[in-house]
C-alpha cells in the first residue's frame, strides 16, 4: 500500500570529524518517510549531503544522531546478524557504474556474488539461470555474462549495476545518482529501465539526483536540500507548479524549456555569492547568504519545517505561521 511508510528518516544527523575542533556537518536534522511503492526523489547541489542520506539508511555510514527505522526496523540498532538480513532487502545502485564493478570479475560473478554470500541457491545451475534471467530484465543478454565491465559503454555497465541490485529481491533500492555519469540521450534508458521495474516488481526507490527536470520524471514526491538541511518537500507535481522555497524556485528557474519564446522571455534567478562550507555553516537559515529575500531573523534564528499547504512542508521564514493562517501559500517568485 503506498500510503504505508516503507522507511522513516527520523531527525537524521551524519557529523564528521576532520581534526581538532573541525566538524563536517554533512546532515542536519533531516526528517522525511518513504511510502511503500513510491519513488521518493532527494535533489541538491553538489555536496548537500544527499548521498551521505543514503549511505547513512544503508549502514554504510553510522549516524551521529537520529534514526532511520526500516519496515519498523531500527537499522543502527541492529547487530551484525540482524543488518546481514536487512541489507537483503535494501540495496543500492551506485553514481559510477565502472568503479562500483570490479573490473577483474566477469558479469556472471558480479551479479551472483551478492547470492553465493546469502546462499540462496543450491547449485550453480540454479544461481547462472537467475543471472541470466537479471540480465534480461535489465534488456542486456546471457551471452553478456562473460564478459568484463570495460567491454560494455557507460549505459550497459549501469544496466548490470541494477541487475546486481535485484539479484536478492530486495523491497526497497537506494538509486544514489544512477544517470548522472551517462550520456543525456542513455539517462532516459536507465530511467524508463527503473520506472517499468517498479511497475514489475512492486519496488520502492529513493531517487538521489541533482538534476531536477529527469527527477520529476520518474518520483512521486521530491525532497529539496541545501547544504546538509531539508528546505521544501512535496509532491513531484506541487513543487514544479508551486516552488516555495527561494532555493527551490533558483533550481528550477535553471531548468532549459523547449519553447524558445518562452525560455527567451521567462527570468532566470541567479544565486549570488559561493556554496558555504559545511564545516562553517551560516548561523539561522543555511541559505541566507545567497538568497535574494533575506531578512534580519535569517541570521538569527533556523527557520522551523512546516507545513505551508497540504502536504507541501518548507524551512523557511517567509512562510511563517501567522501568514498561514492569512493563507500565505503562493510563491515568493511564480516560474513559468
Amino acid at each position: 500500500m503506498k500510503d504505508e511508510n516503507i522507511l522513516e528518516v527520523q531527525q537524521l544527523k551524519k557529523h564528521f570529524h576532520l581534526g581538532k575542533n573541525r566538524i563536517l556537518q554533512a546532515v542536519n536534522n533531516v526528517t522525511f518517510q518513504v511510502r511503500r511503492g513510491e519513488t521518493f526523489g532527494l535533489v541538491g547541489e553538489s555536496g548537500c549531503g544527499k548521498s551521505t542520506i543514503g549511505r547513512t539508511i544503508m549502514g554504510l555510514y553510522d549516524r551521529t544522531e537520529g534514526n532511520v527505522i526500516f519496515d519498523g526496523q531500527n537499522v543502527h540498532e541492529r547487530n551484525e546478524k540482524e543488518m546481514f538480513m536487512l541489507r537483503q532487502r535494501m540495496q543500492m545502485i551506485f553514481q559510477d557504474p565502472y568503479a562500483s564493478l570490479n573490473p577483474r570479475s566477469t558479469v556472471r560473478e558480479v551479479i551472483s556474488e551478492p547470492m553465493e554470500v546469502h546462499k540462496l541457491y543450491k547449485n550453480k545451475k540454479e544461481q547462472n539461470e537467475r543471472v541470466f534471467e537479471l540480465l534480461e530484465e535489465v534488456g542486456l543478454n546471457r551471452d553478456h555474462a562473460n564478459r568484463y565491465p570495460h567491454e560494455f559503454s557507460g549505459g550497459q555497465r549501469q544496466r548490470i549495476g541494477i541487475a546486481r541490485a535485484l539479484a536478492l529481491n530486495p523491497d526497497f533500492i537506494i538509486a544514489d545518482e544512477p544517470i548522472s555519469a551517462l550520456d543525456v540521450s542513455v539517462q532516459a534508458q536507465v530511467v524508463n529501465l527503473l520506472k517499468q521495474l517498479q511497475e514489475e516488481k512492486g519496488l520502492t526507490f529513493l531517487f538521489i539526483a541533482h538534476d531536477l527536470s529527469m527527477v520529476k520524471q520518474i518520483s512521486d514526491r521530491i525532497g529539496v536540500m541545501y547544504l546538509g538541511n531539508m528546505v521544501e518537500l512535496t509532491e513531484s507535481d506541487s513543487l514544479y507548479e508551486k516552488p516555495l522555497h527561494p532555493y527551490t524556485q533558483a533550481l528550477l528557474s535553471a531548468i532549459p524549456i523547449p519553447d524558445p519564446d518562452i525560455e527567451e522571455a521567462r527570468e532566470r534567478i541567479i544565486l549570488q555569492g559561493e556554496l558555504p562550507s559545511p564545516i562553517n555553516p551560516p548561523s539561522g537559515c543555511v541559505f541566507r547568504t545567497r538568497c535574494p529575500f533575506a531578512m534580519e531573523i535569517c541570521s538569527q534564528k533556523k527557520p522551523a519545517w512546516q507545513e505551508v499547504d497540504d502536504n507541501h512542508f518548507v524551512a523557511c521564514h517567509l512562510y511563517l505561521e501567522d501568514r498561514k493562517q492569512k493563507q500565505h501559500t503562493e510563491p515568493v517568485v511564480k516560474i513559468r
